[in-house]
């Protein structure tokens, strides 16, 4: 790290709980550090922020390790993954607006930077996965069909493990909770990742765990996909949200892409003409269909937005029903995809 690199750095670790208070506000200060999830800003105590420290060095104030994956980086990794920037000249401006500093020229050496710590083993997801058995007859579908959920077509990427690793922090002992295994892929349908939701024994909840789900691997621009996409499919958030709306739509092509960050991120196939944002009804889910609607948009796809009644589609299947559901959607989708992609819940086994 050199030029204004290292010295936005320093400025920033020299107030670190406020960098974290700002682009991870879902976790918490505990003693020396700030907690959080991981660096998608999830709730949860996995990645370590430290708030004060050496002026270099492992141990300096601002950097940060996430005990699940290894990922590691500093406060300028923060701001680069949290607001999705891609040329670290926009690193720099967005640190430049959080510290109100002048704006200065950058020479075009100090655009280029080492990128990020893998995220993970994407060969430890792959081992998990394969070690893991199909959803049927497991808890892992006991709990899909808690959340409304009685589907499984072309459900191939999630699966179930018995005794599934689950360690709280890097300080605590490991435990193990019956999980839904869910595979992340790219585009080439390589299992870059997994996500894990650990389970209560009654498969009726998740597990009561402070992070009931991870995910490991190399995420960043890829998902967990129903269906294969040419061109149409549907993008949106958790696993959960994108099944309930393949109830209703069995035949679209789907990606779940587990964050609202990523949401923003993932990669689209570039014979893509039309793509359906599945909004999850949140400040987060905003600002992550707004990002990916104008990344689609400038590629020359068109964009079609579908809105939820309640906070998400799986919440609408729950409470509302599917035939509320199968209504809402109906009048958001482009009209000549209601007859393509609305089957009649009786033939979700059919082939579209």
């Amino acid at each position: 790290m050199s030029g204004p690199a290292r010295e936005f750095s320093r400025r920033l670790s020299e107030d670190a709980e406020a960098v974290c208070r700002r682009y991870l506000s879902n976790g918490r200060r505990c003693g020396n550090y700030w907690l959080v999830g991981d660096i998608n800003n999830t709730p949860g105590p996995s990645l370590f922020v430290r708030l004060n420290g050496d002026a270099d060095g492992r141990n300096a104030a601002g950097k940060w390790l996430d005990a699940a994956t290894g990922e590691h980086g500093d406060l300028l990794d923060v701001i680069r993954i949290r607001c999705s920037l891609n040329n670290f000249g926009d690193v720099l401006d967005e640190a430049r607006r959080f510290l109100n500093s002048p704006r200065c020229e950058l020479a075009p050496e100090w655009n280029k930077r080492a990128p990020l710590s893998p995220t993970g083993s994407p060969e430890s997801a792959r081992r998990l996965f394969h070690m893991s058995r199909p959803v049927a007859g497991t808890l892992a579908e006991t709990y899909l069909r808690h959340r409304g959920i009685t589907a499984f077509r072309e459900t191939g990427a999630l699966r179930f493990h018995p005794r599934c690793y689950y360690r709280p922090d890097r300080h605590s002992q490991t435990q193990t909770f019956p999980a839904l295994i869910a595979a992340i892929t790219d585009a080439s349908g390589a299992i870059t990742g997994v996500q894990r939701t650990w389970l209560d024994p009654s498969g009726e909840d998740k597990a009561e765990i402070e992070t009931p789900r991870r995910a490991m691997g190399q995420l960043r621009g890829n998902g967990v996909r129903f269906g294969c996409a040419r061109y149409i499919m549907a993008a949106g958030e958790g696993v959960e949200t994108m099944l309930s709306l393949r109830f209703a739509l069995p035949c679209l092509p789907m990606i779940a892409a587990l964050s609202a960050n990523n949401v923003a991120g993932v990669l689209l196939p570039p014979t893509l003409r039309r793509l359906y944002i599945a909004r999850d009804d949140d400040a987060a889910g905003d600002d992550a269909t707004d990002q990916l609607a104008q990344r689609a948009s400038a590629a020359g796809v068109e964009t079609i937005v579908l809105s939820p009644t309640l906070a998400d589609f799986n919440d609408d299947l729950r409470f509302l029903g599917v035939d509320e559901l199968l209504a809402v959607l109906r009048i958001q989708l482009a009209p000549e995809d209601v007859s393509r992609f609305m089957q009649p819940m009786l033939a979700h086994n059919a082939v579209c």
